[in-house]
């Protein structure tokens, strides 16, 4: 059941002892929707705790350092900026048929949650945490501000993709102006700060990037030898899929990541009016029309077809 804002918000000031789930491969959105959410749900003294079936990068320990919260038996459960229960890796089997509400911005959404607070015009998940926080009448601590702009930040690319709106400037602007968050050093380490290994790791996969339908799709593939040489993990190329698209005439990018041996984690991105959600959705993924992505399995070769032949028909 989709609900409206004002249902959710009633919903989370009444709700009790609540796990918040985030999707595998954690980024800036959810995990910064989380961590805003226990906050904002501490703030009405509603104990909470944020769990993961992987572990988070170290470059948002600014806001993961408070910690996910204490161990007890939940009476809700929560999950944000997770359009279809399978991203929840591992904790699927624990909590995939027993979320209550889902608080996402994802268009492929799958509605597995009995309520659903879907946004698919806000920029981020954060975006709408901002609008609870305003519905329920929290106070945001600098902590909270820092995370939902961090998460707005890092789903926009620094503001500058499509899924920019009015209202995200109207947030970013608002944080800025009435919390210390050091944006600008959020900033440099979201978007300019990269790891030896990860700038290695940029040279040799612009080196390895193969060009199809003339042209128009490029696909970089990382594999755990790649990765290994280059001394770098899955948190280090977070941001890697946005590379194919820096080539002239390039439609779609995509970027194929092992994650264990024969299961790659497609990310698919649309430079123009490809609808990569679309794509990703016939492969069994989704996400955004711009942004979205999968997992498949199989050999590289058999991925990498698979893909071709999904995109050619799309271009």
């Amino acid at each position: 059941m989709f609900i409206g804002l004002s249902e959710a918000a009633d919903f989370l000031k009444n709700c009790r002892d609540a796990v918040i789930i985030t999707h595998q491969s954690p980024d800036g959105d959810c995990i910064g929707a989380a961590f805003a959410l226990k906050d904002i749900l501490g703030y009405f003294g509603i104990r909470s705790r944020i769990v993961c079936c992987d572990e988070f990068p170290s470059r948002y320990d600014f806001m993961t350092n408070t910690g996910c919260g204490e161990d007890f038996e939940p009476q809700t459960v929560i999950s944000v900026d997770i359009a279809d229960n399978r991203l929840m890796g591992s904790l699927k089997e624990v909590y995939g048929d027993k979320v209550q509400l889902c608080i996402d911005h994802h268009i492929s959404n799958t509605g597995y949650a009995e309520m659903t607070l879907l946004d698919g015009k806000a920029s981020a998940t954060c975006e709408l945490i901002w609008f609870l926080a305003r519905e329920m009448g929290a106070e945001l601590s600098e902590h909270c501000a820092a995370c939902i702009y961090t998460g707005i930040a890092t789903d926009t690319g620094c503001f500058k993709y499509d899924c920019t709106t009015a209202d995200c400037h109207m947030i970013a602007a608002d944080i800025i102006e009435n919390y210390n968050i050091g944006f600008a050093k959020i900033n440099r380490n979201m978007f300019d700060v990269k790891s030896v290994g990860r700038i290695k790791m940029e040279c040799r996969v612009l080196e390895l990037m193969e060009y199809y339908l003339d042209g128009k799709l490029t696909i970089i593939s990382v594999t755990a030898d790649i990765m290994e040489q280059m001394g770098v993990d899955g948190s280090d190329l977070e941001g890697c899929a946005s590379l194919p698209l820096q080539v002239e005439g390039v439609e779609v990018g995509i970027m194929i990541k092992e994650r264990e041996p024969g299961v790659y984690k497609i990310s698919m991105r649309s430079a123009n009016d490809v609808n990569v959600s679309e794509i990703c959705r016939i492969l069994g993924g989704g996400g955004h029309a711009k942004a979205a992505g999968c997992l498949l399995e199989g050999s590289l070769g058999e991925v990498k077809k698979r893909l071709i032949e999904a995109v050619g028909k799309a271009v």
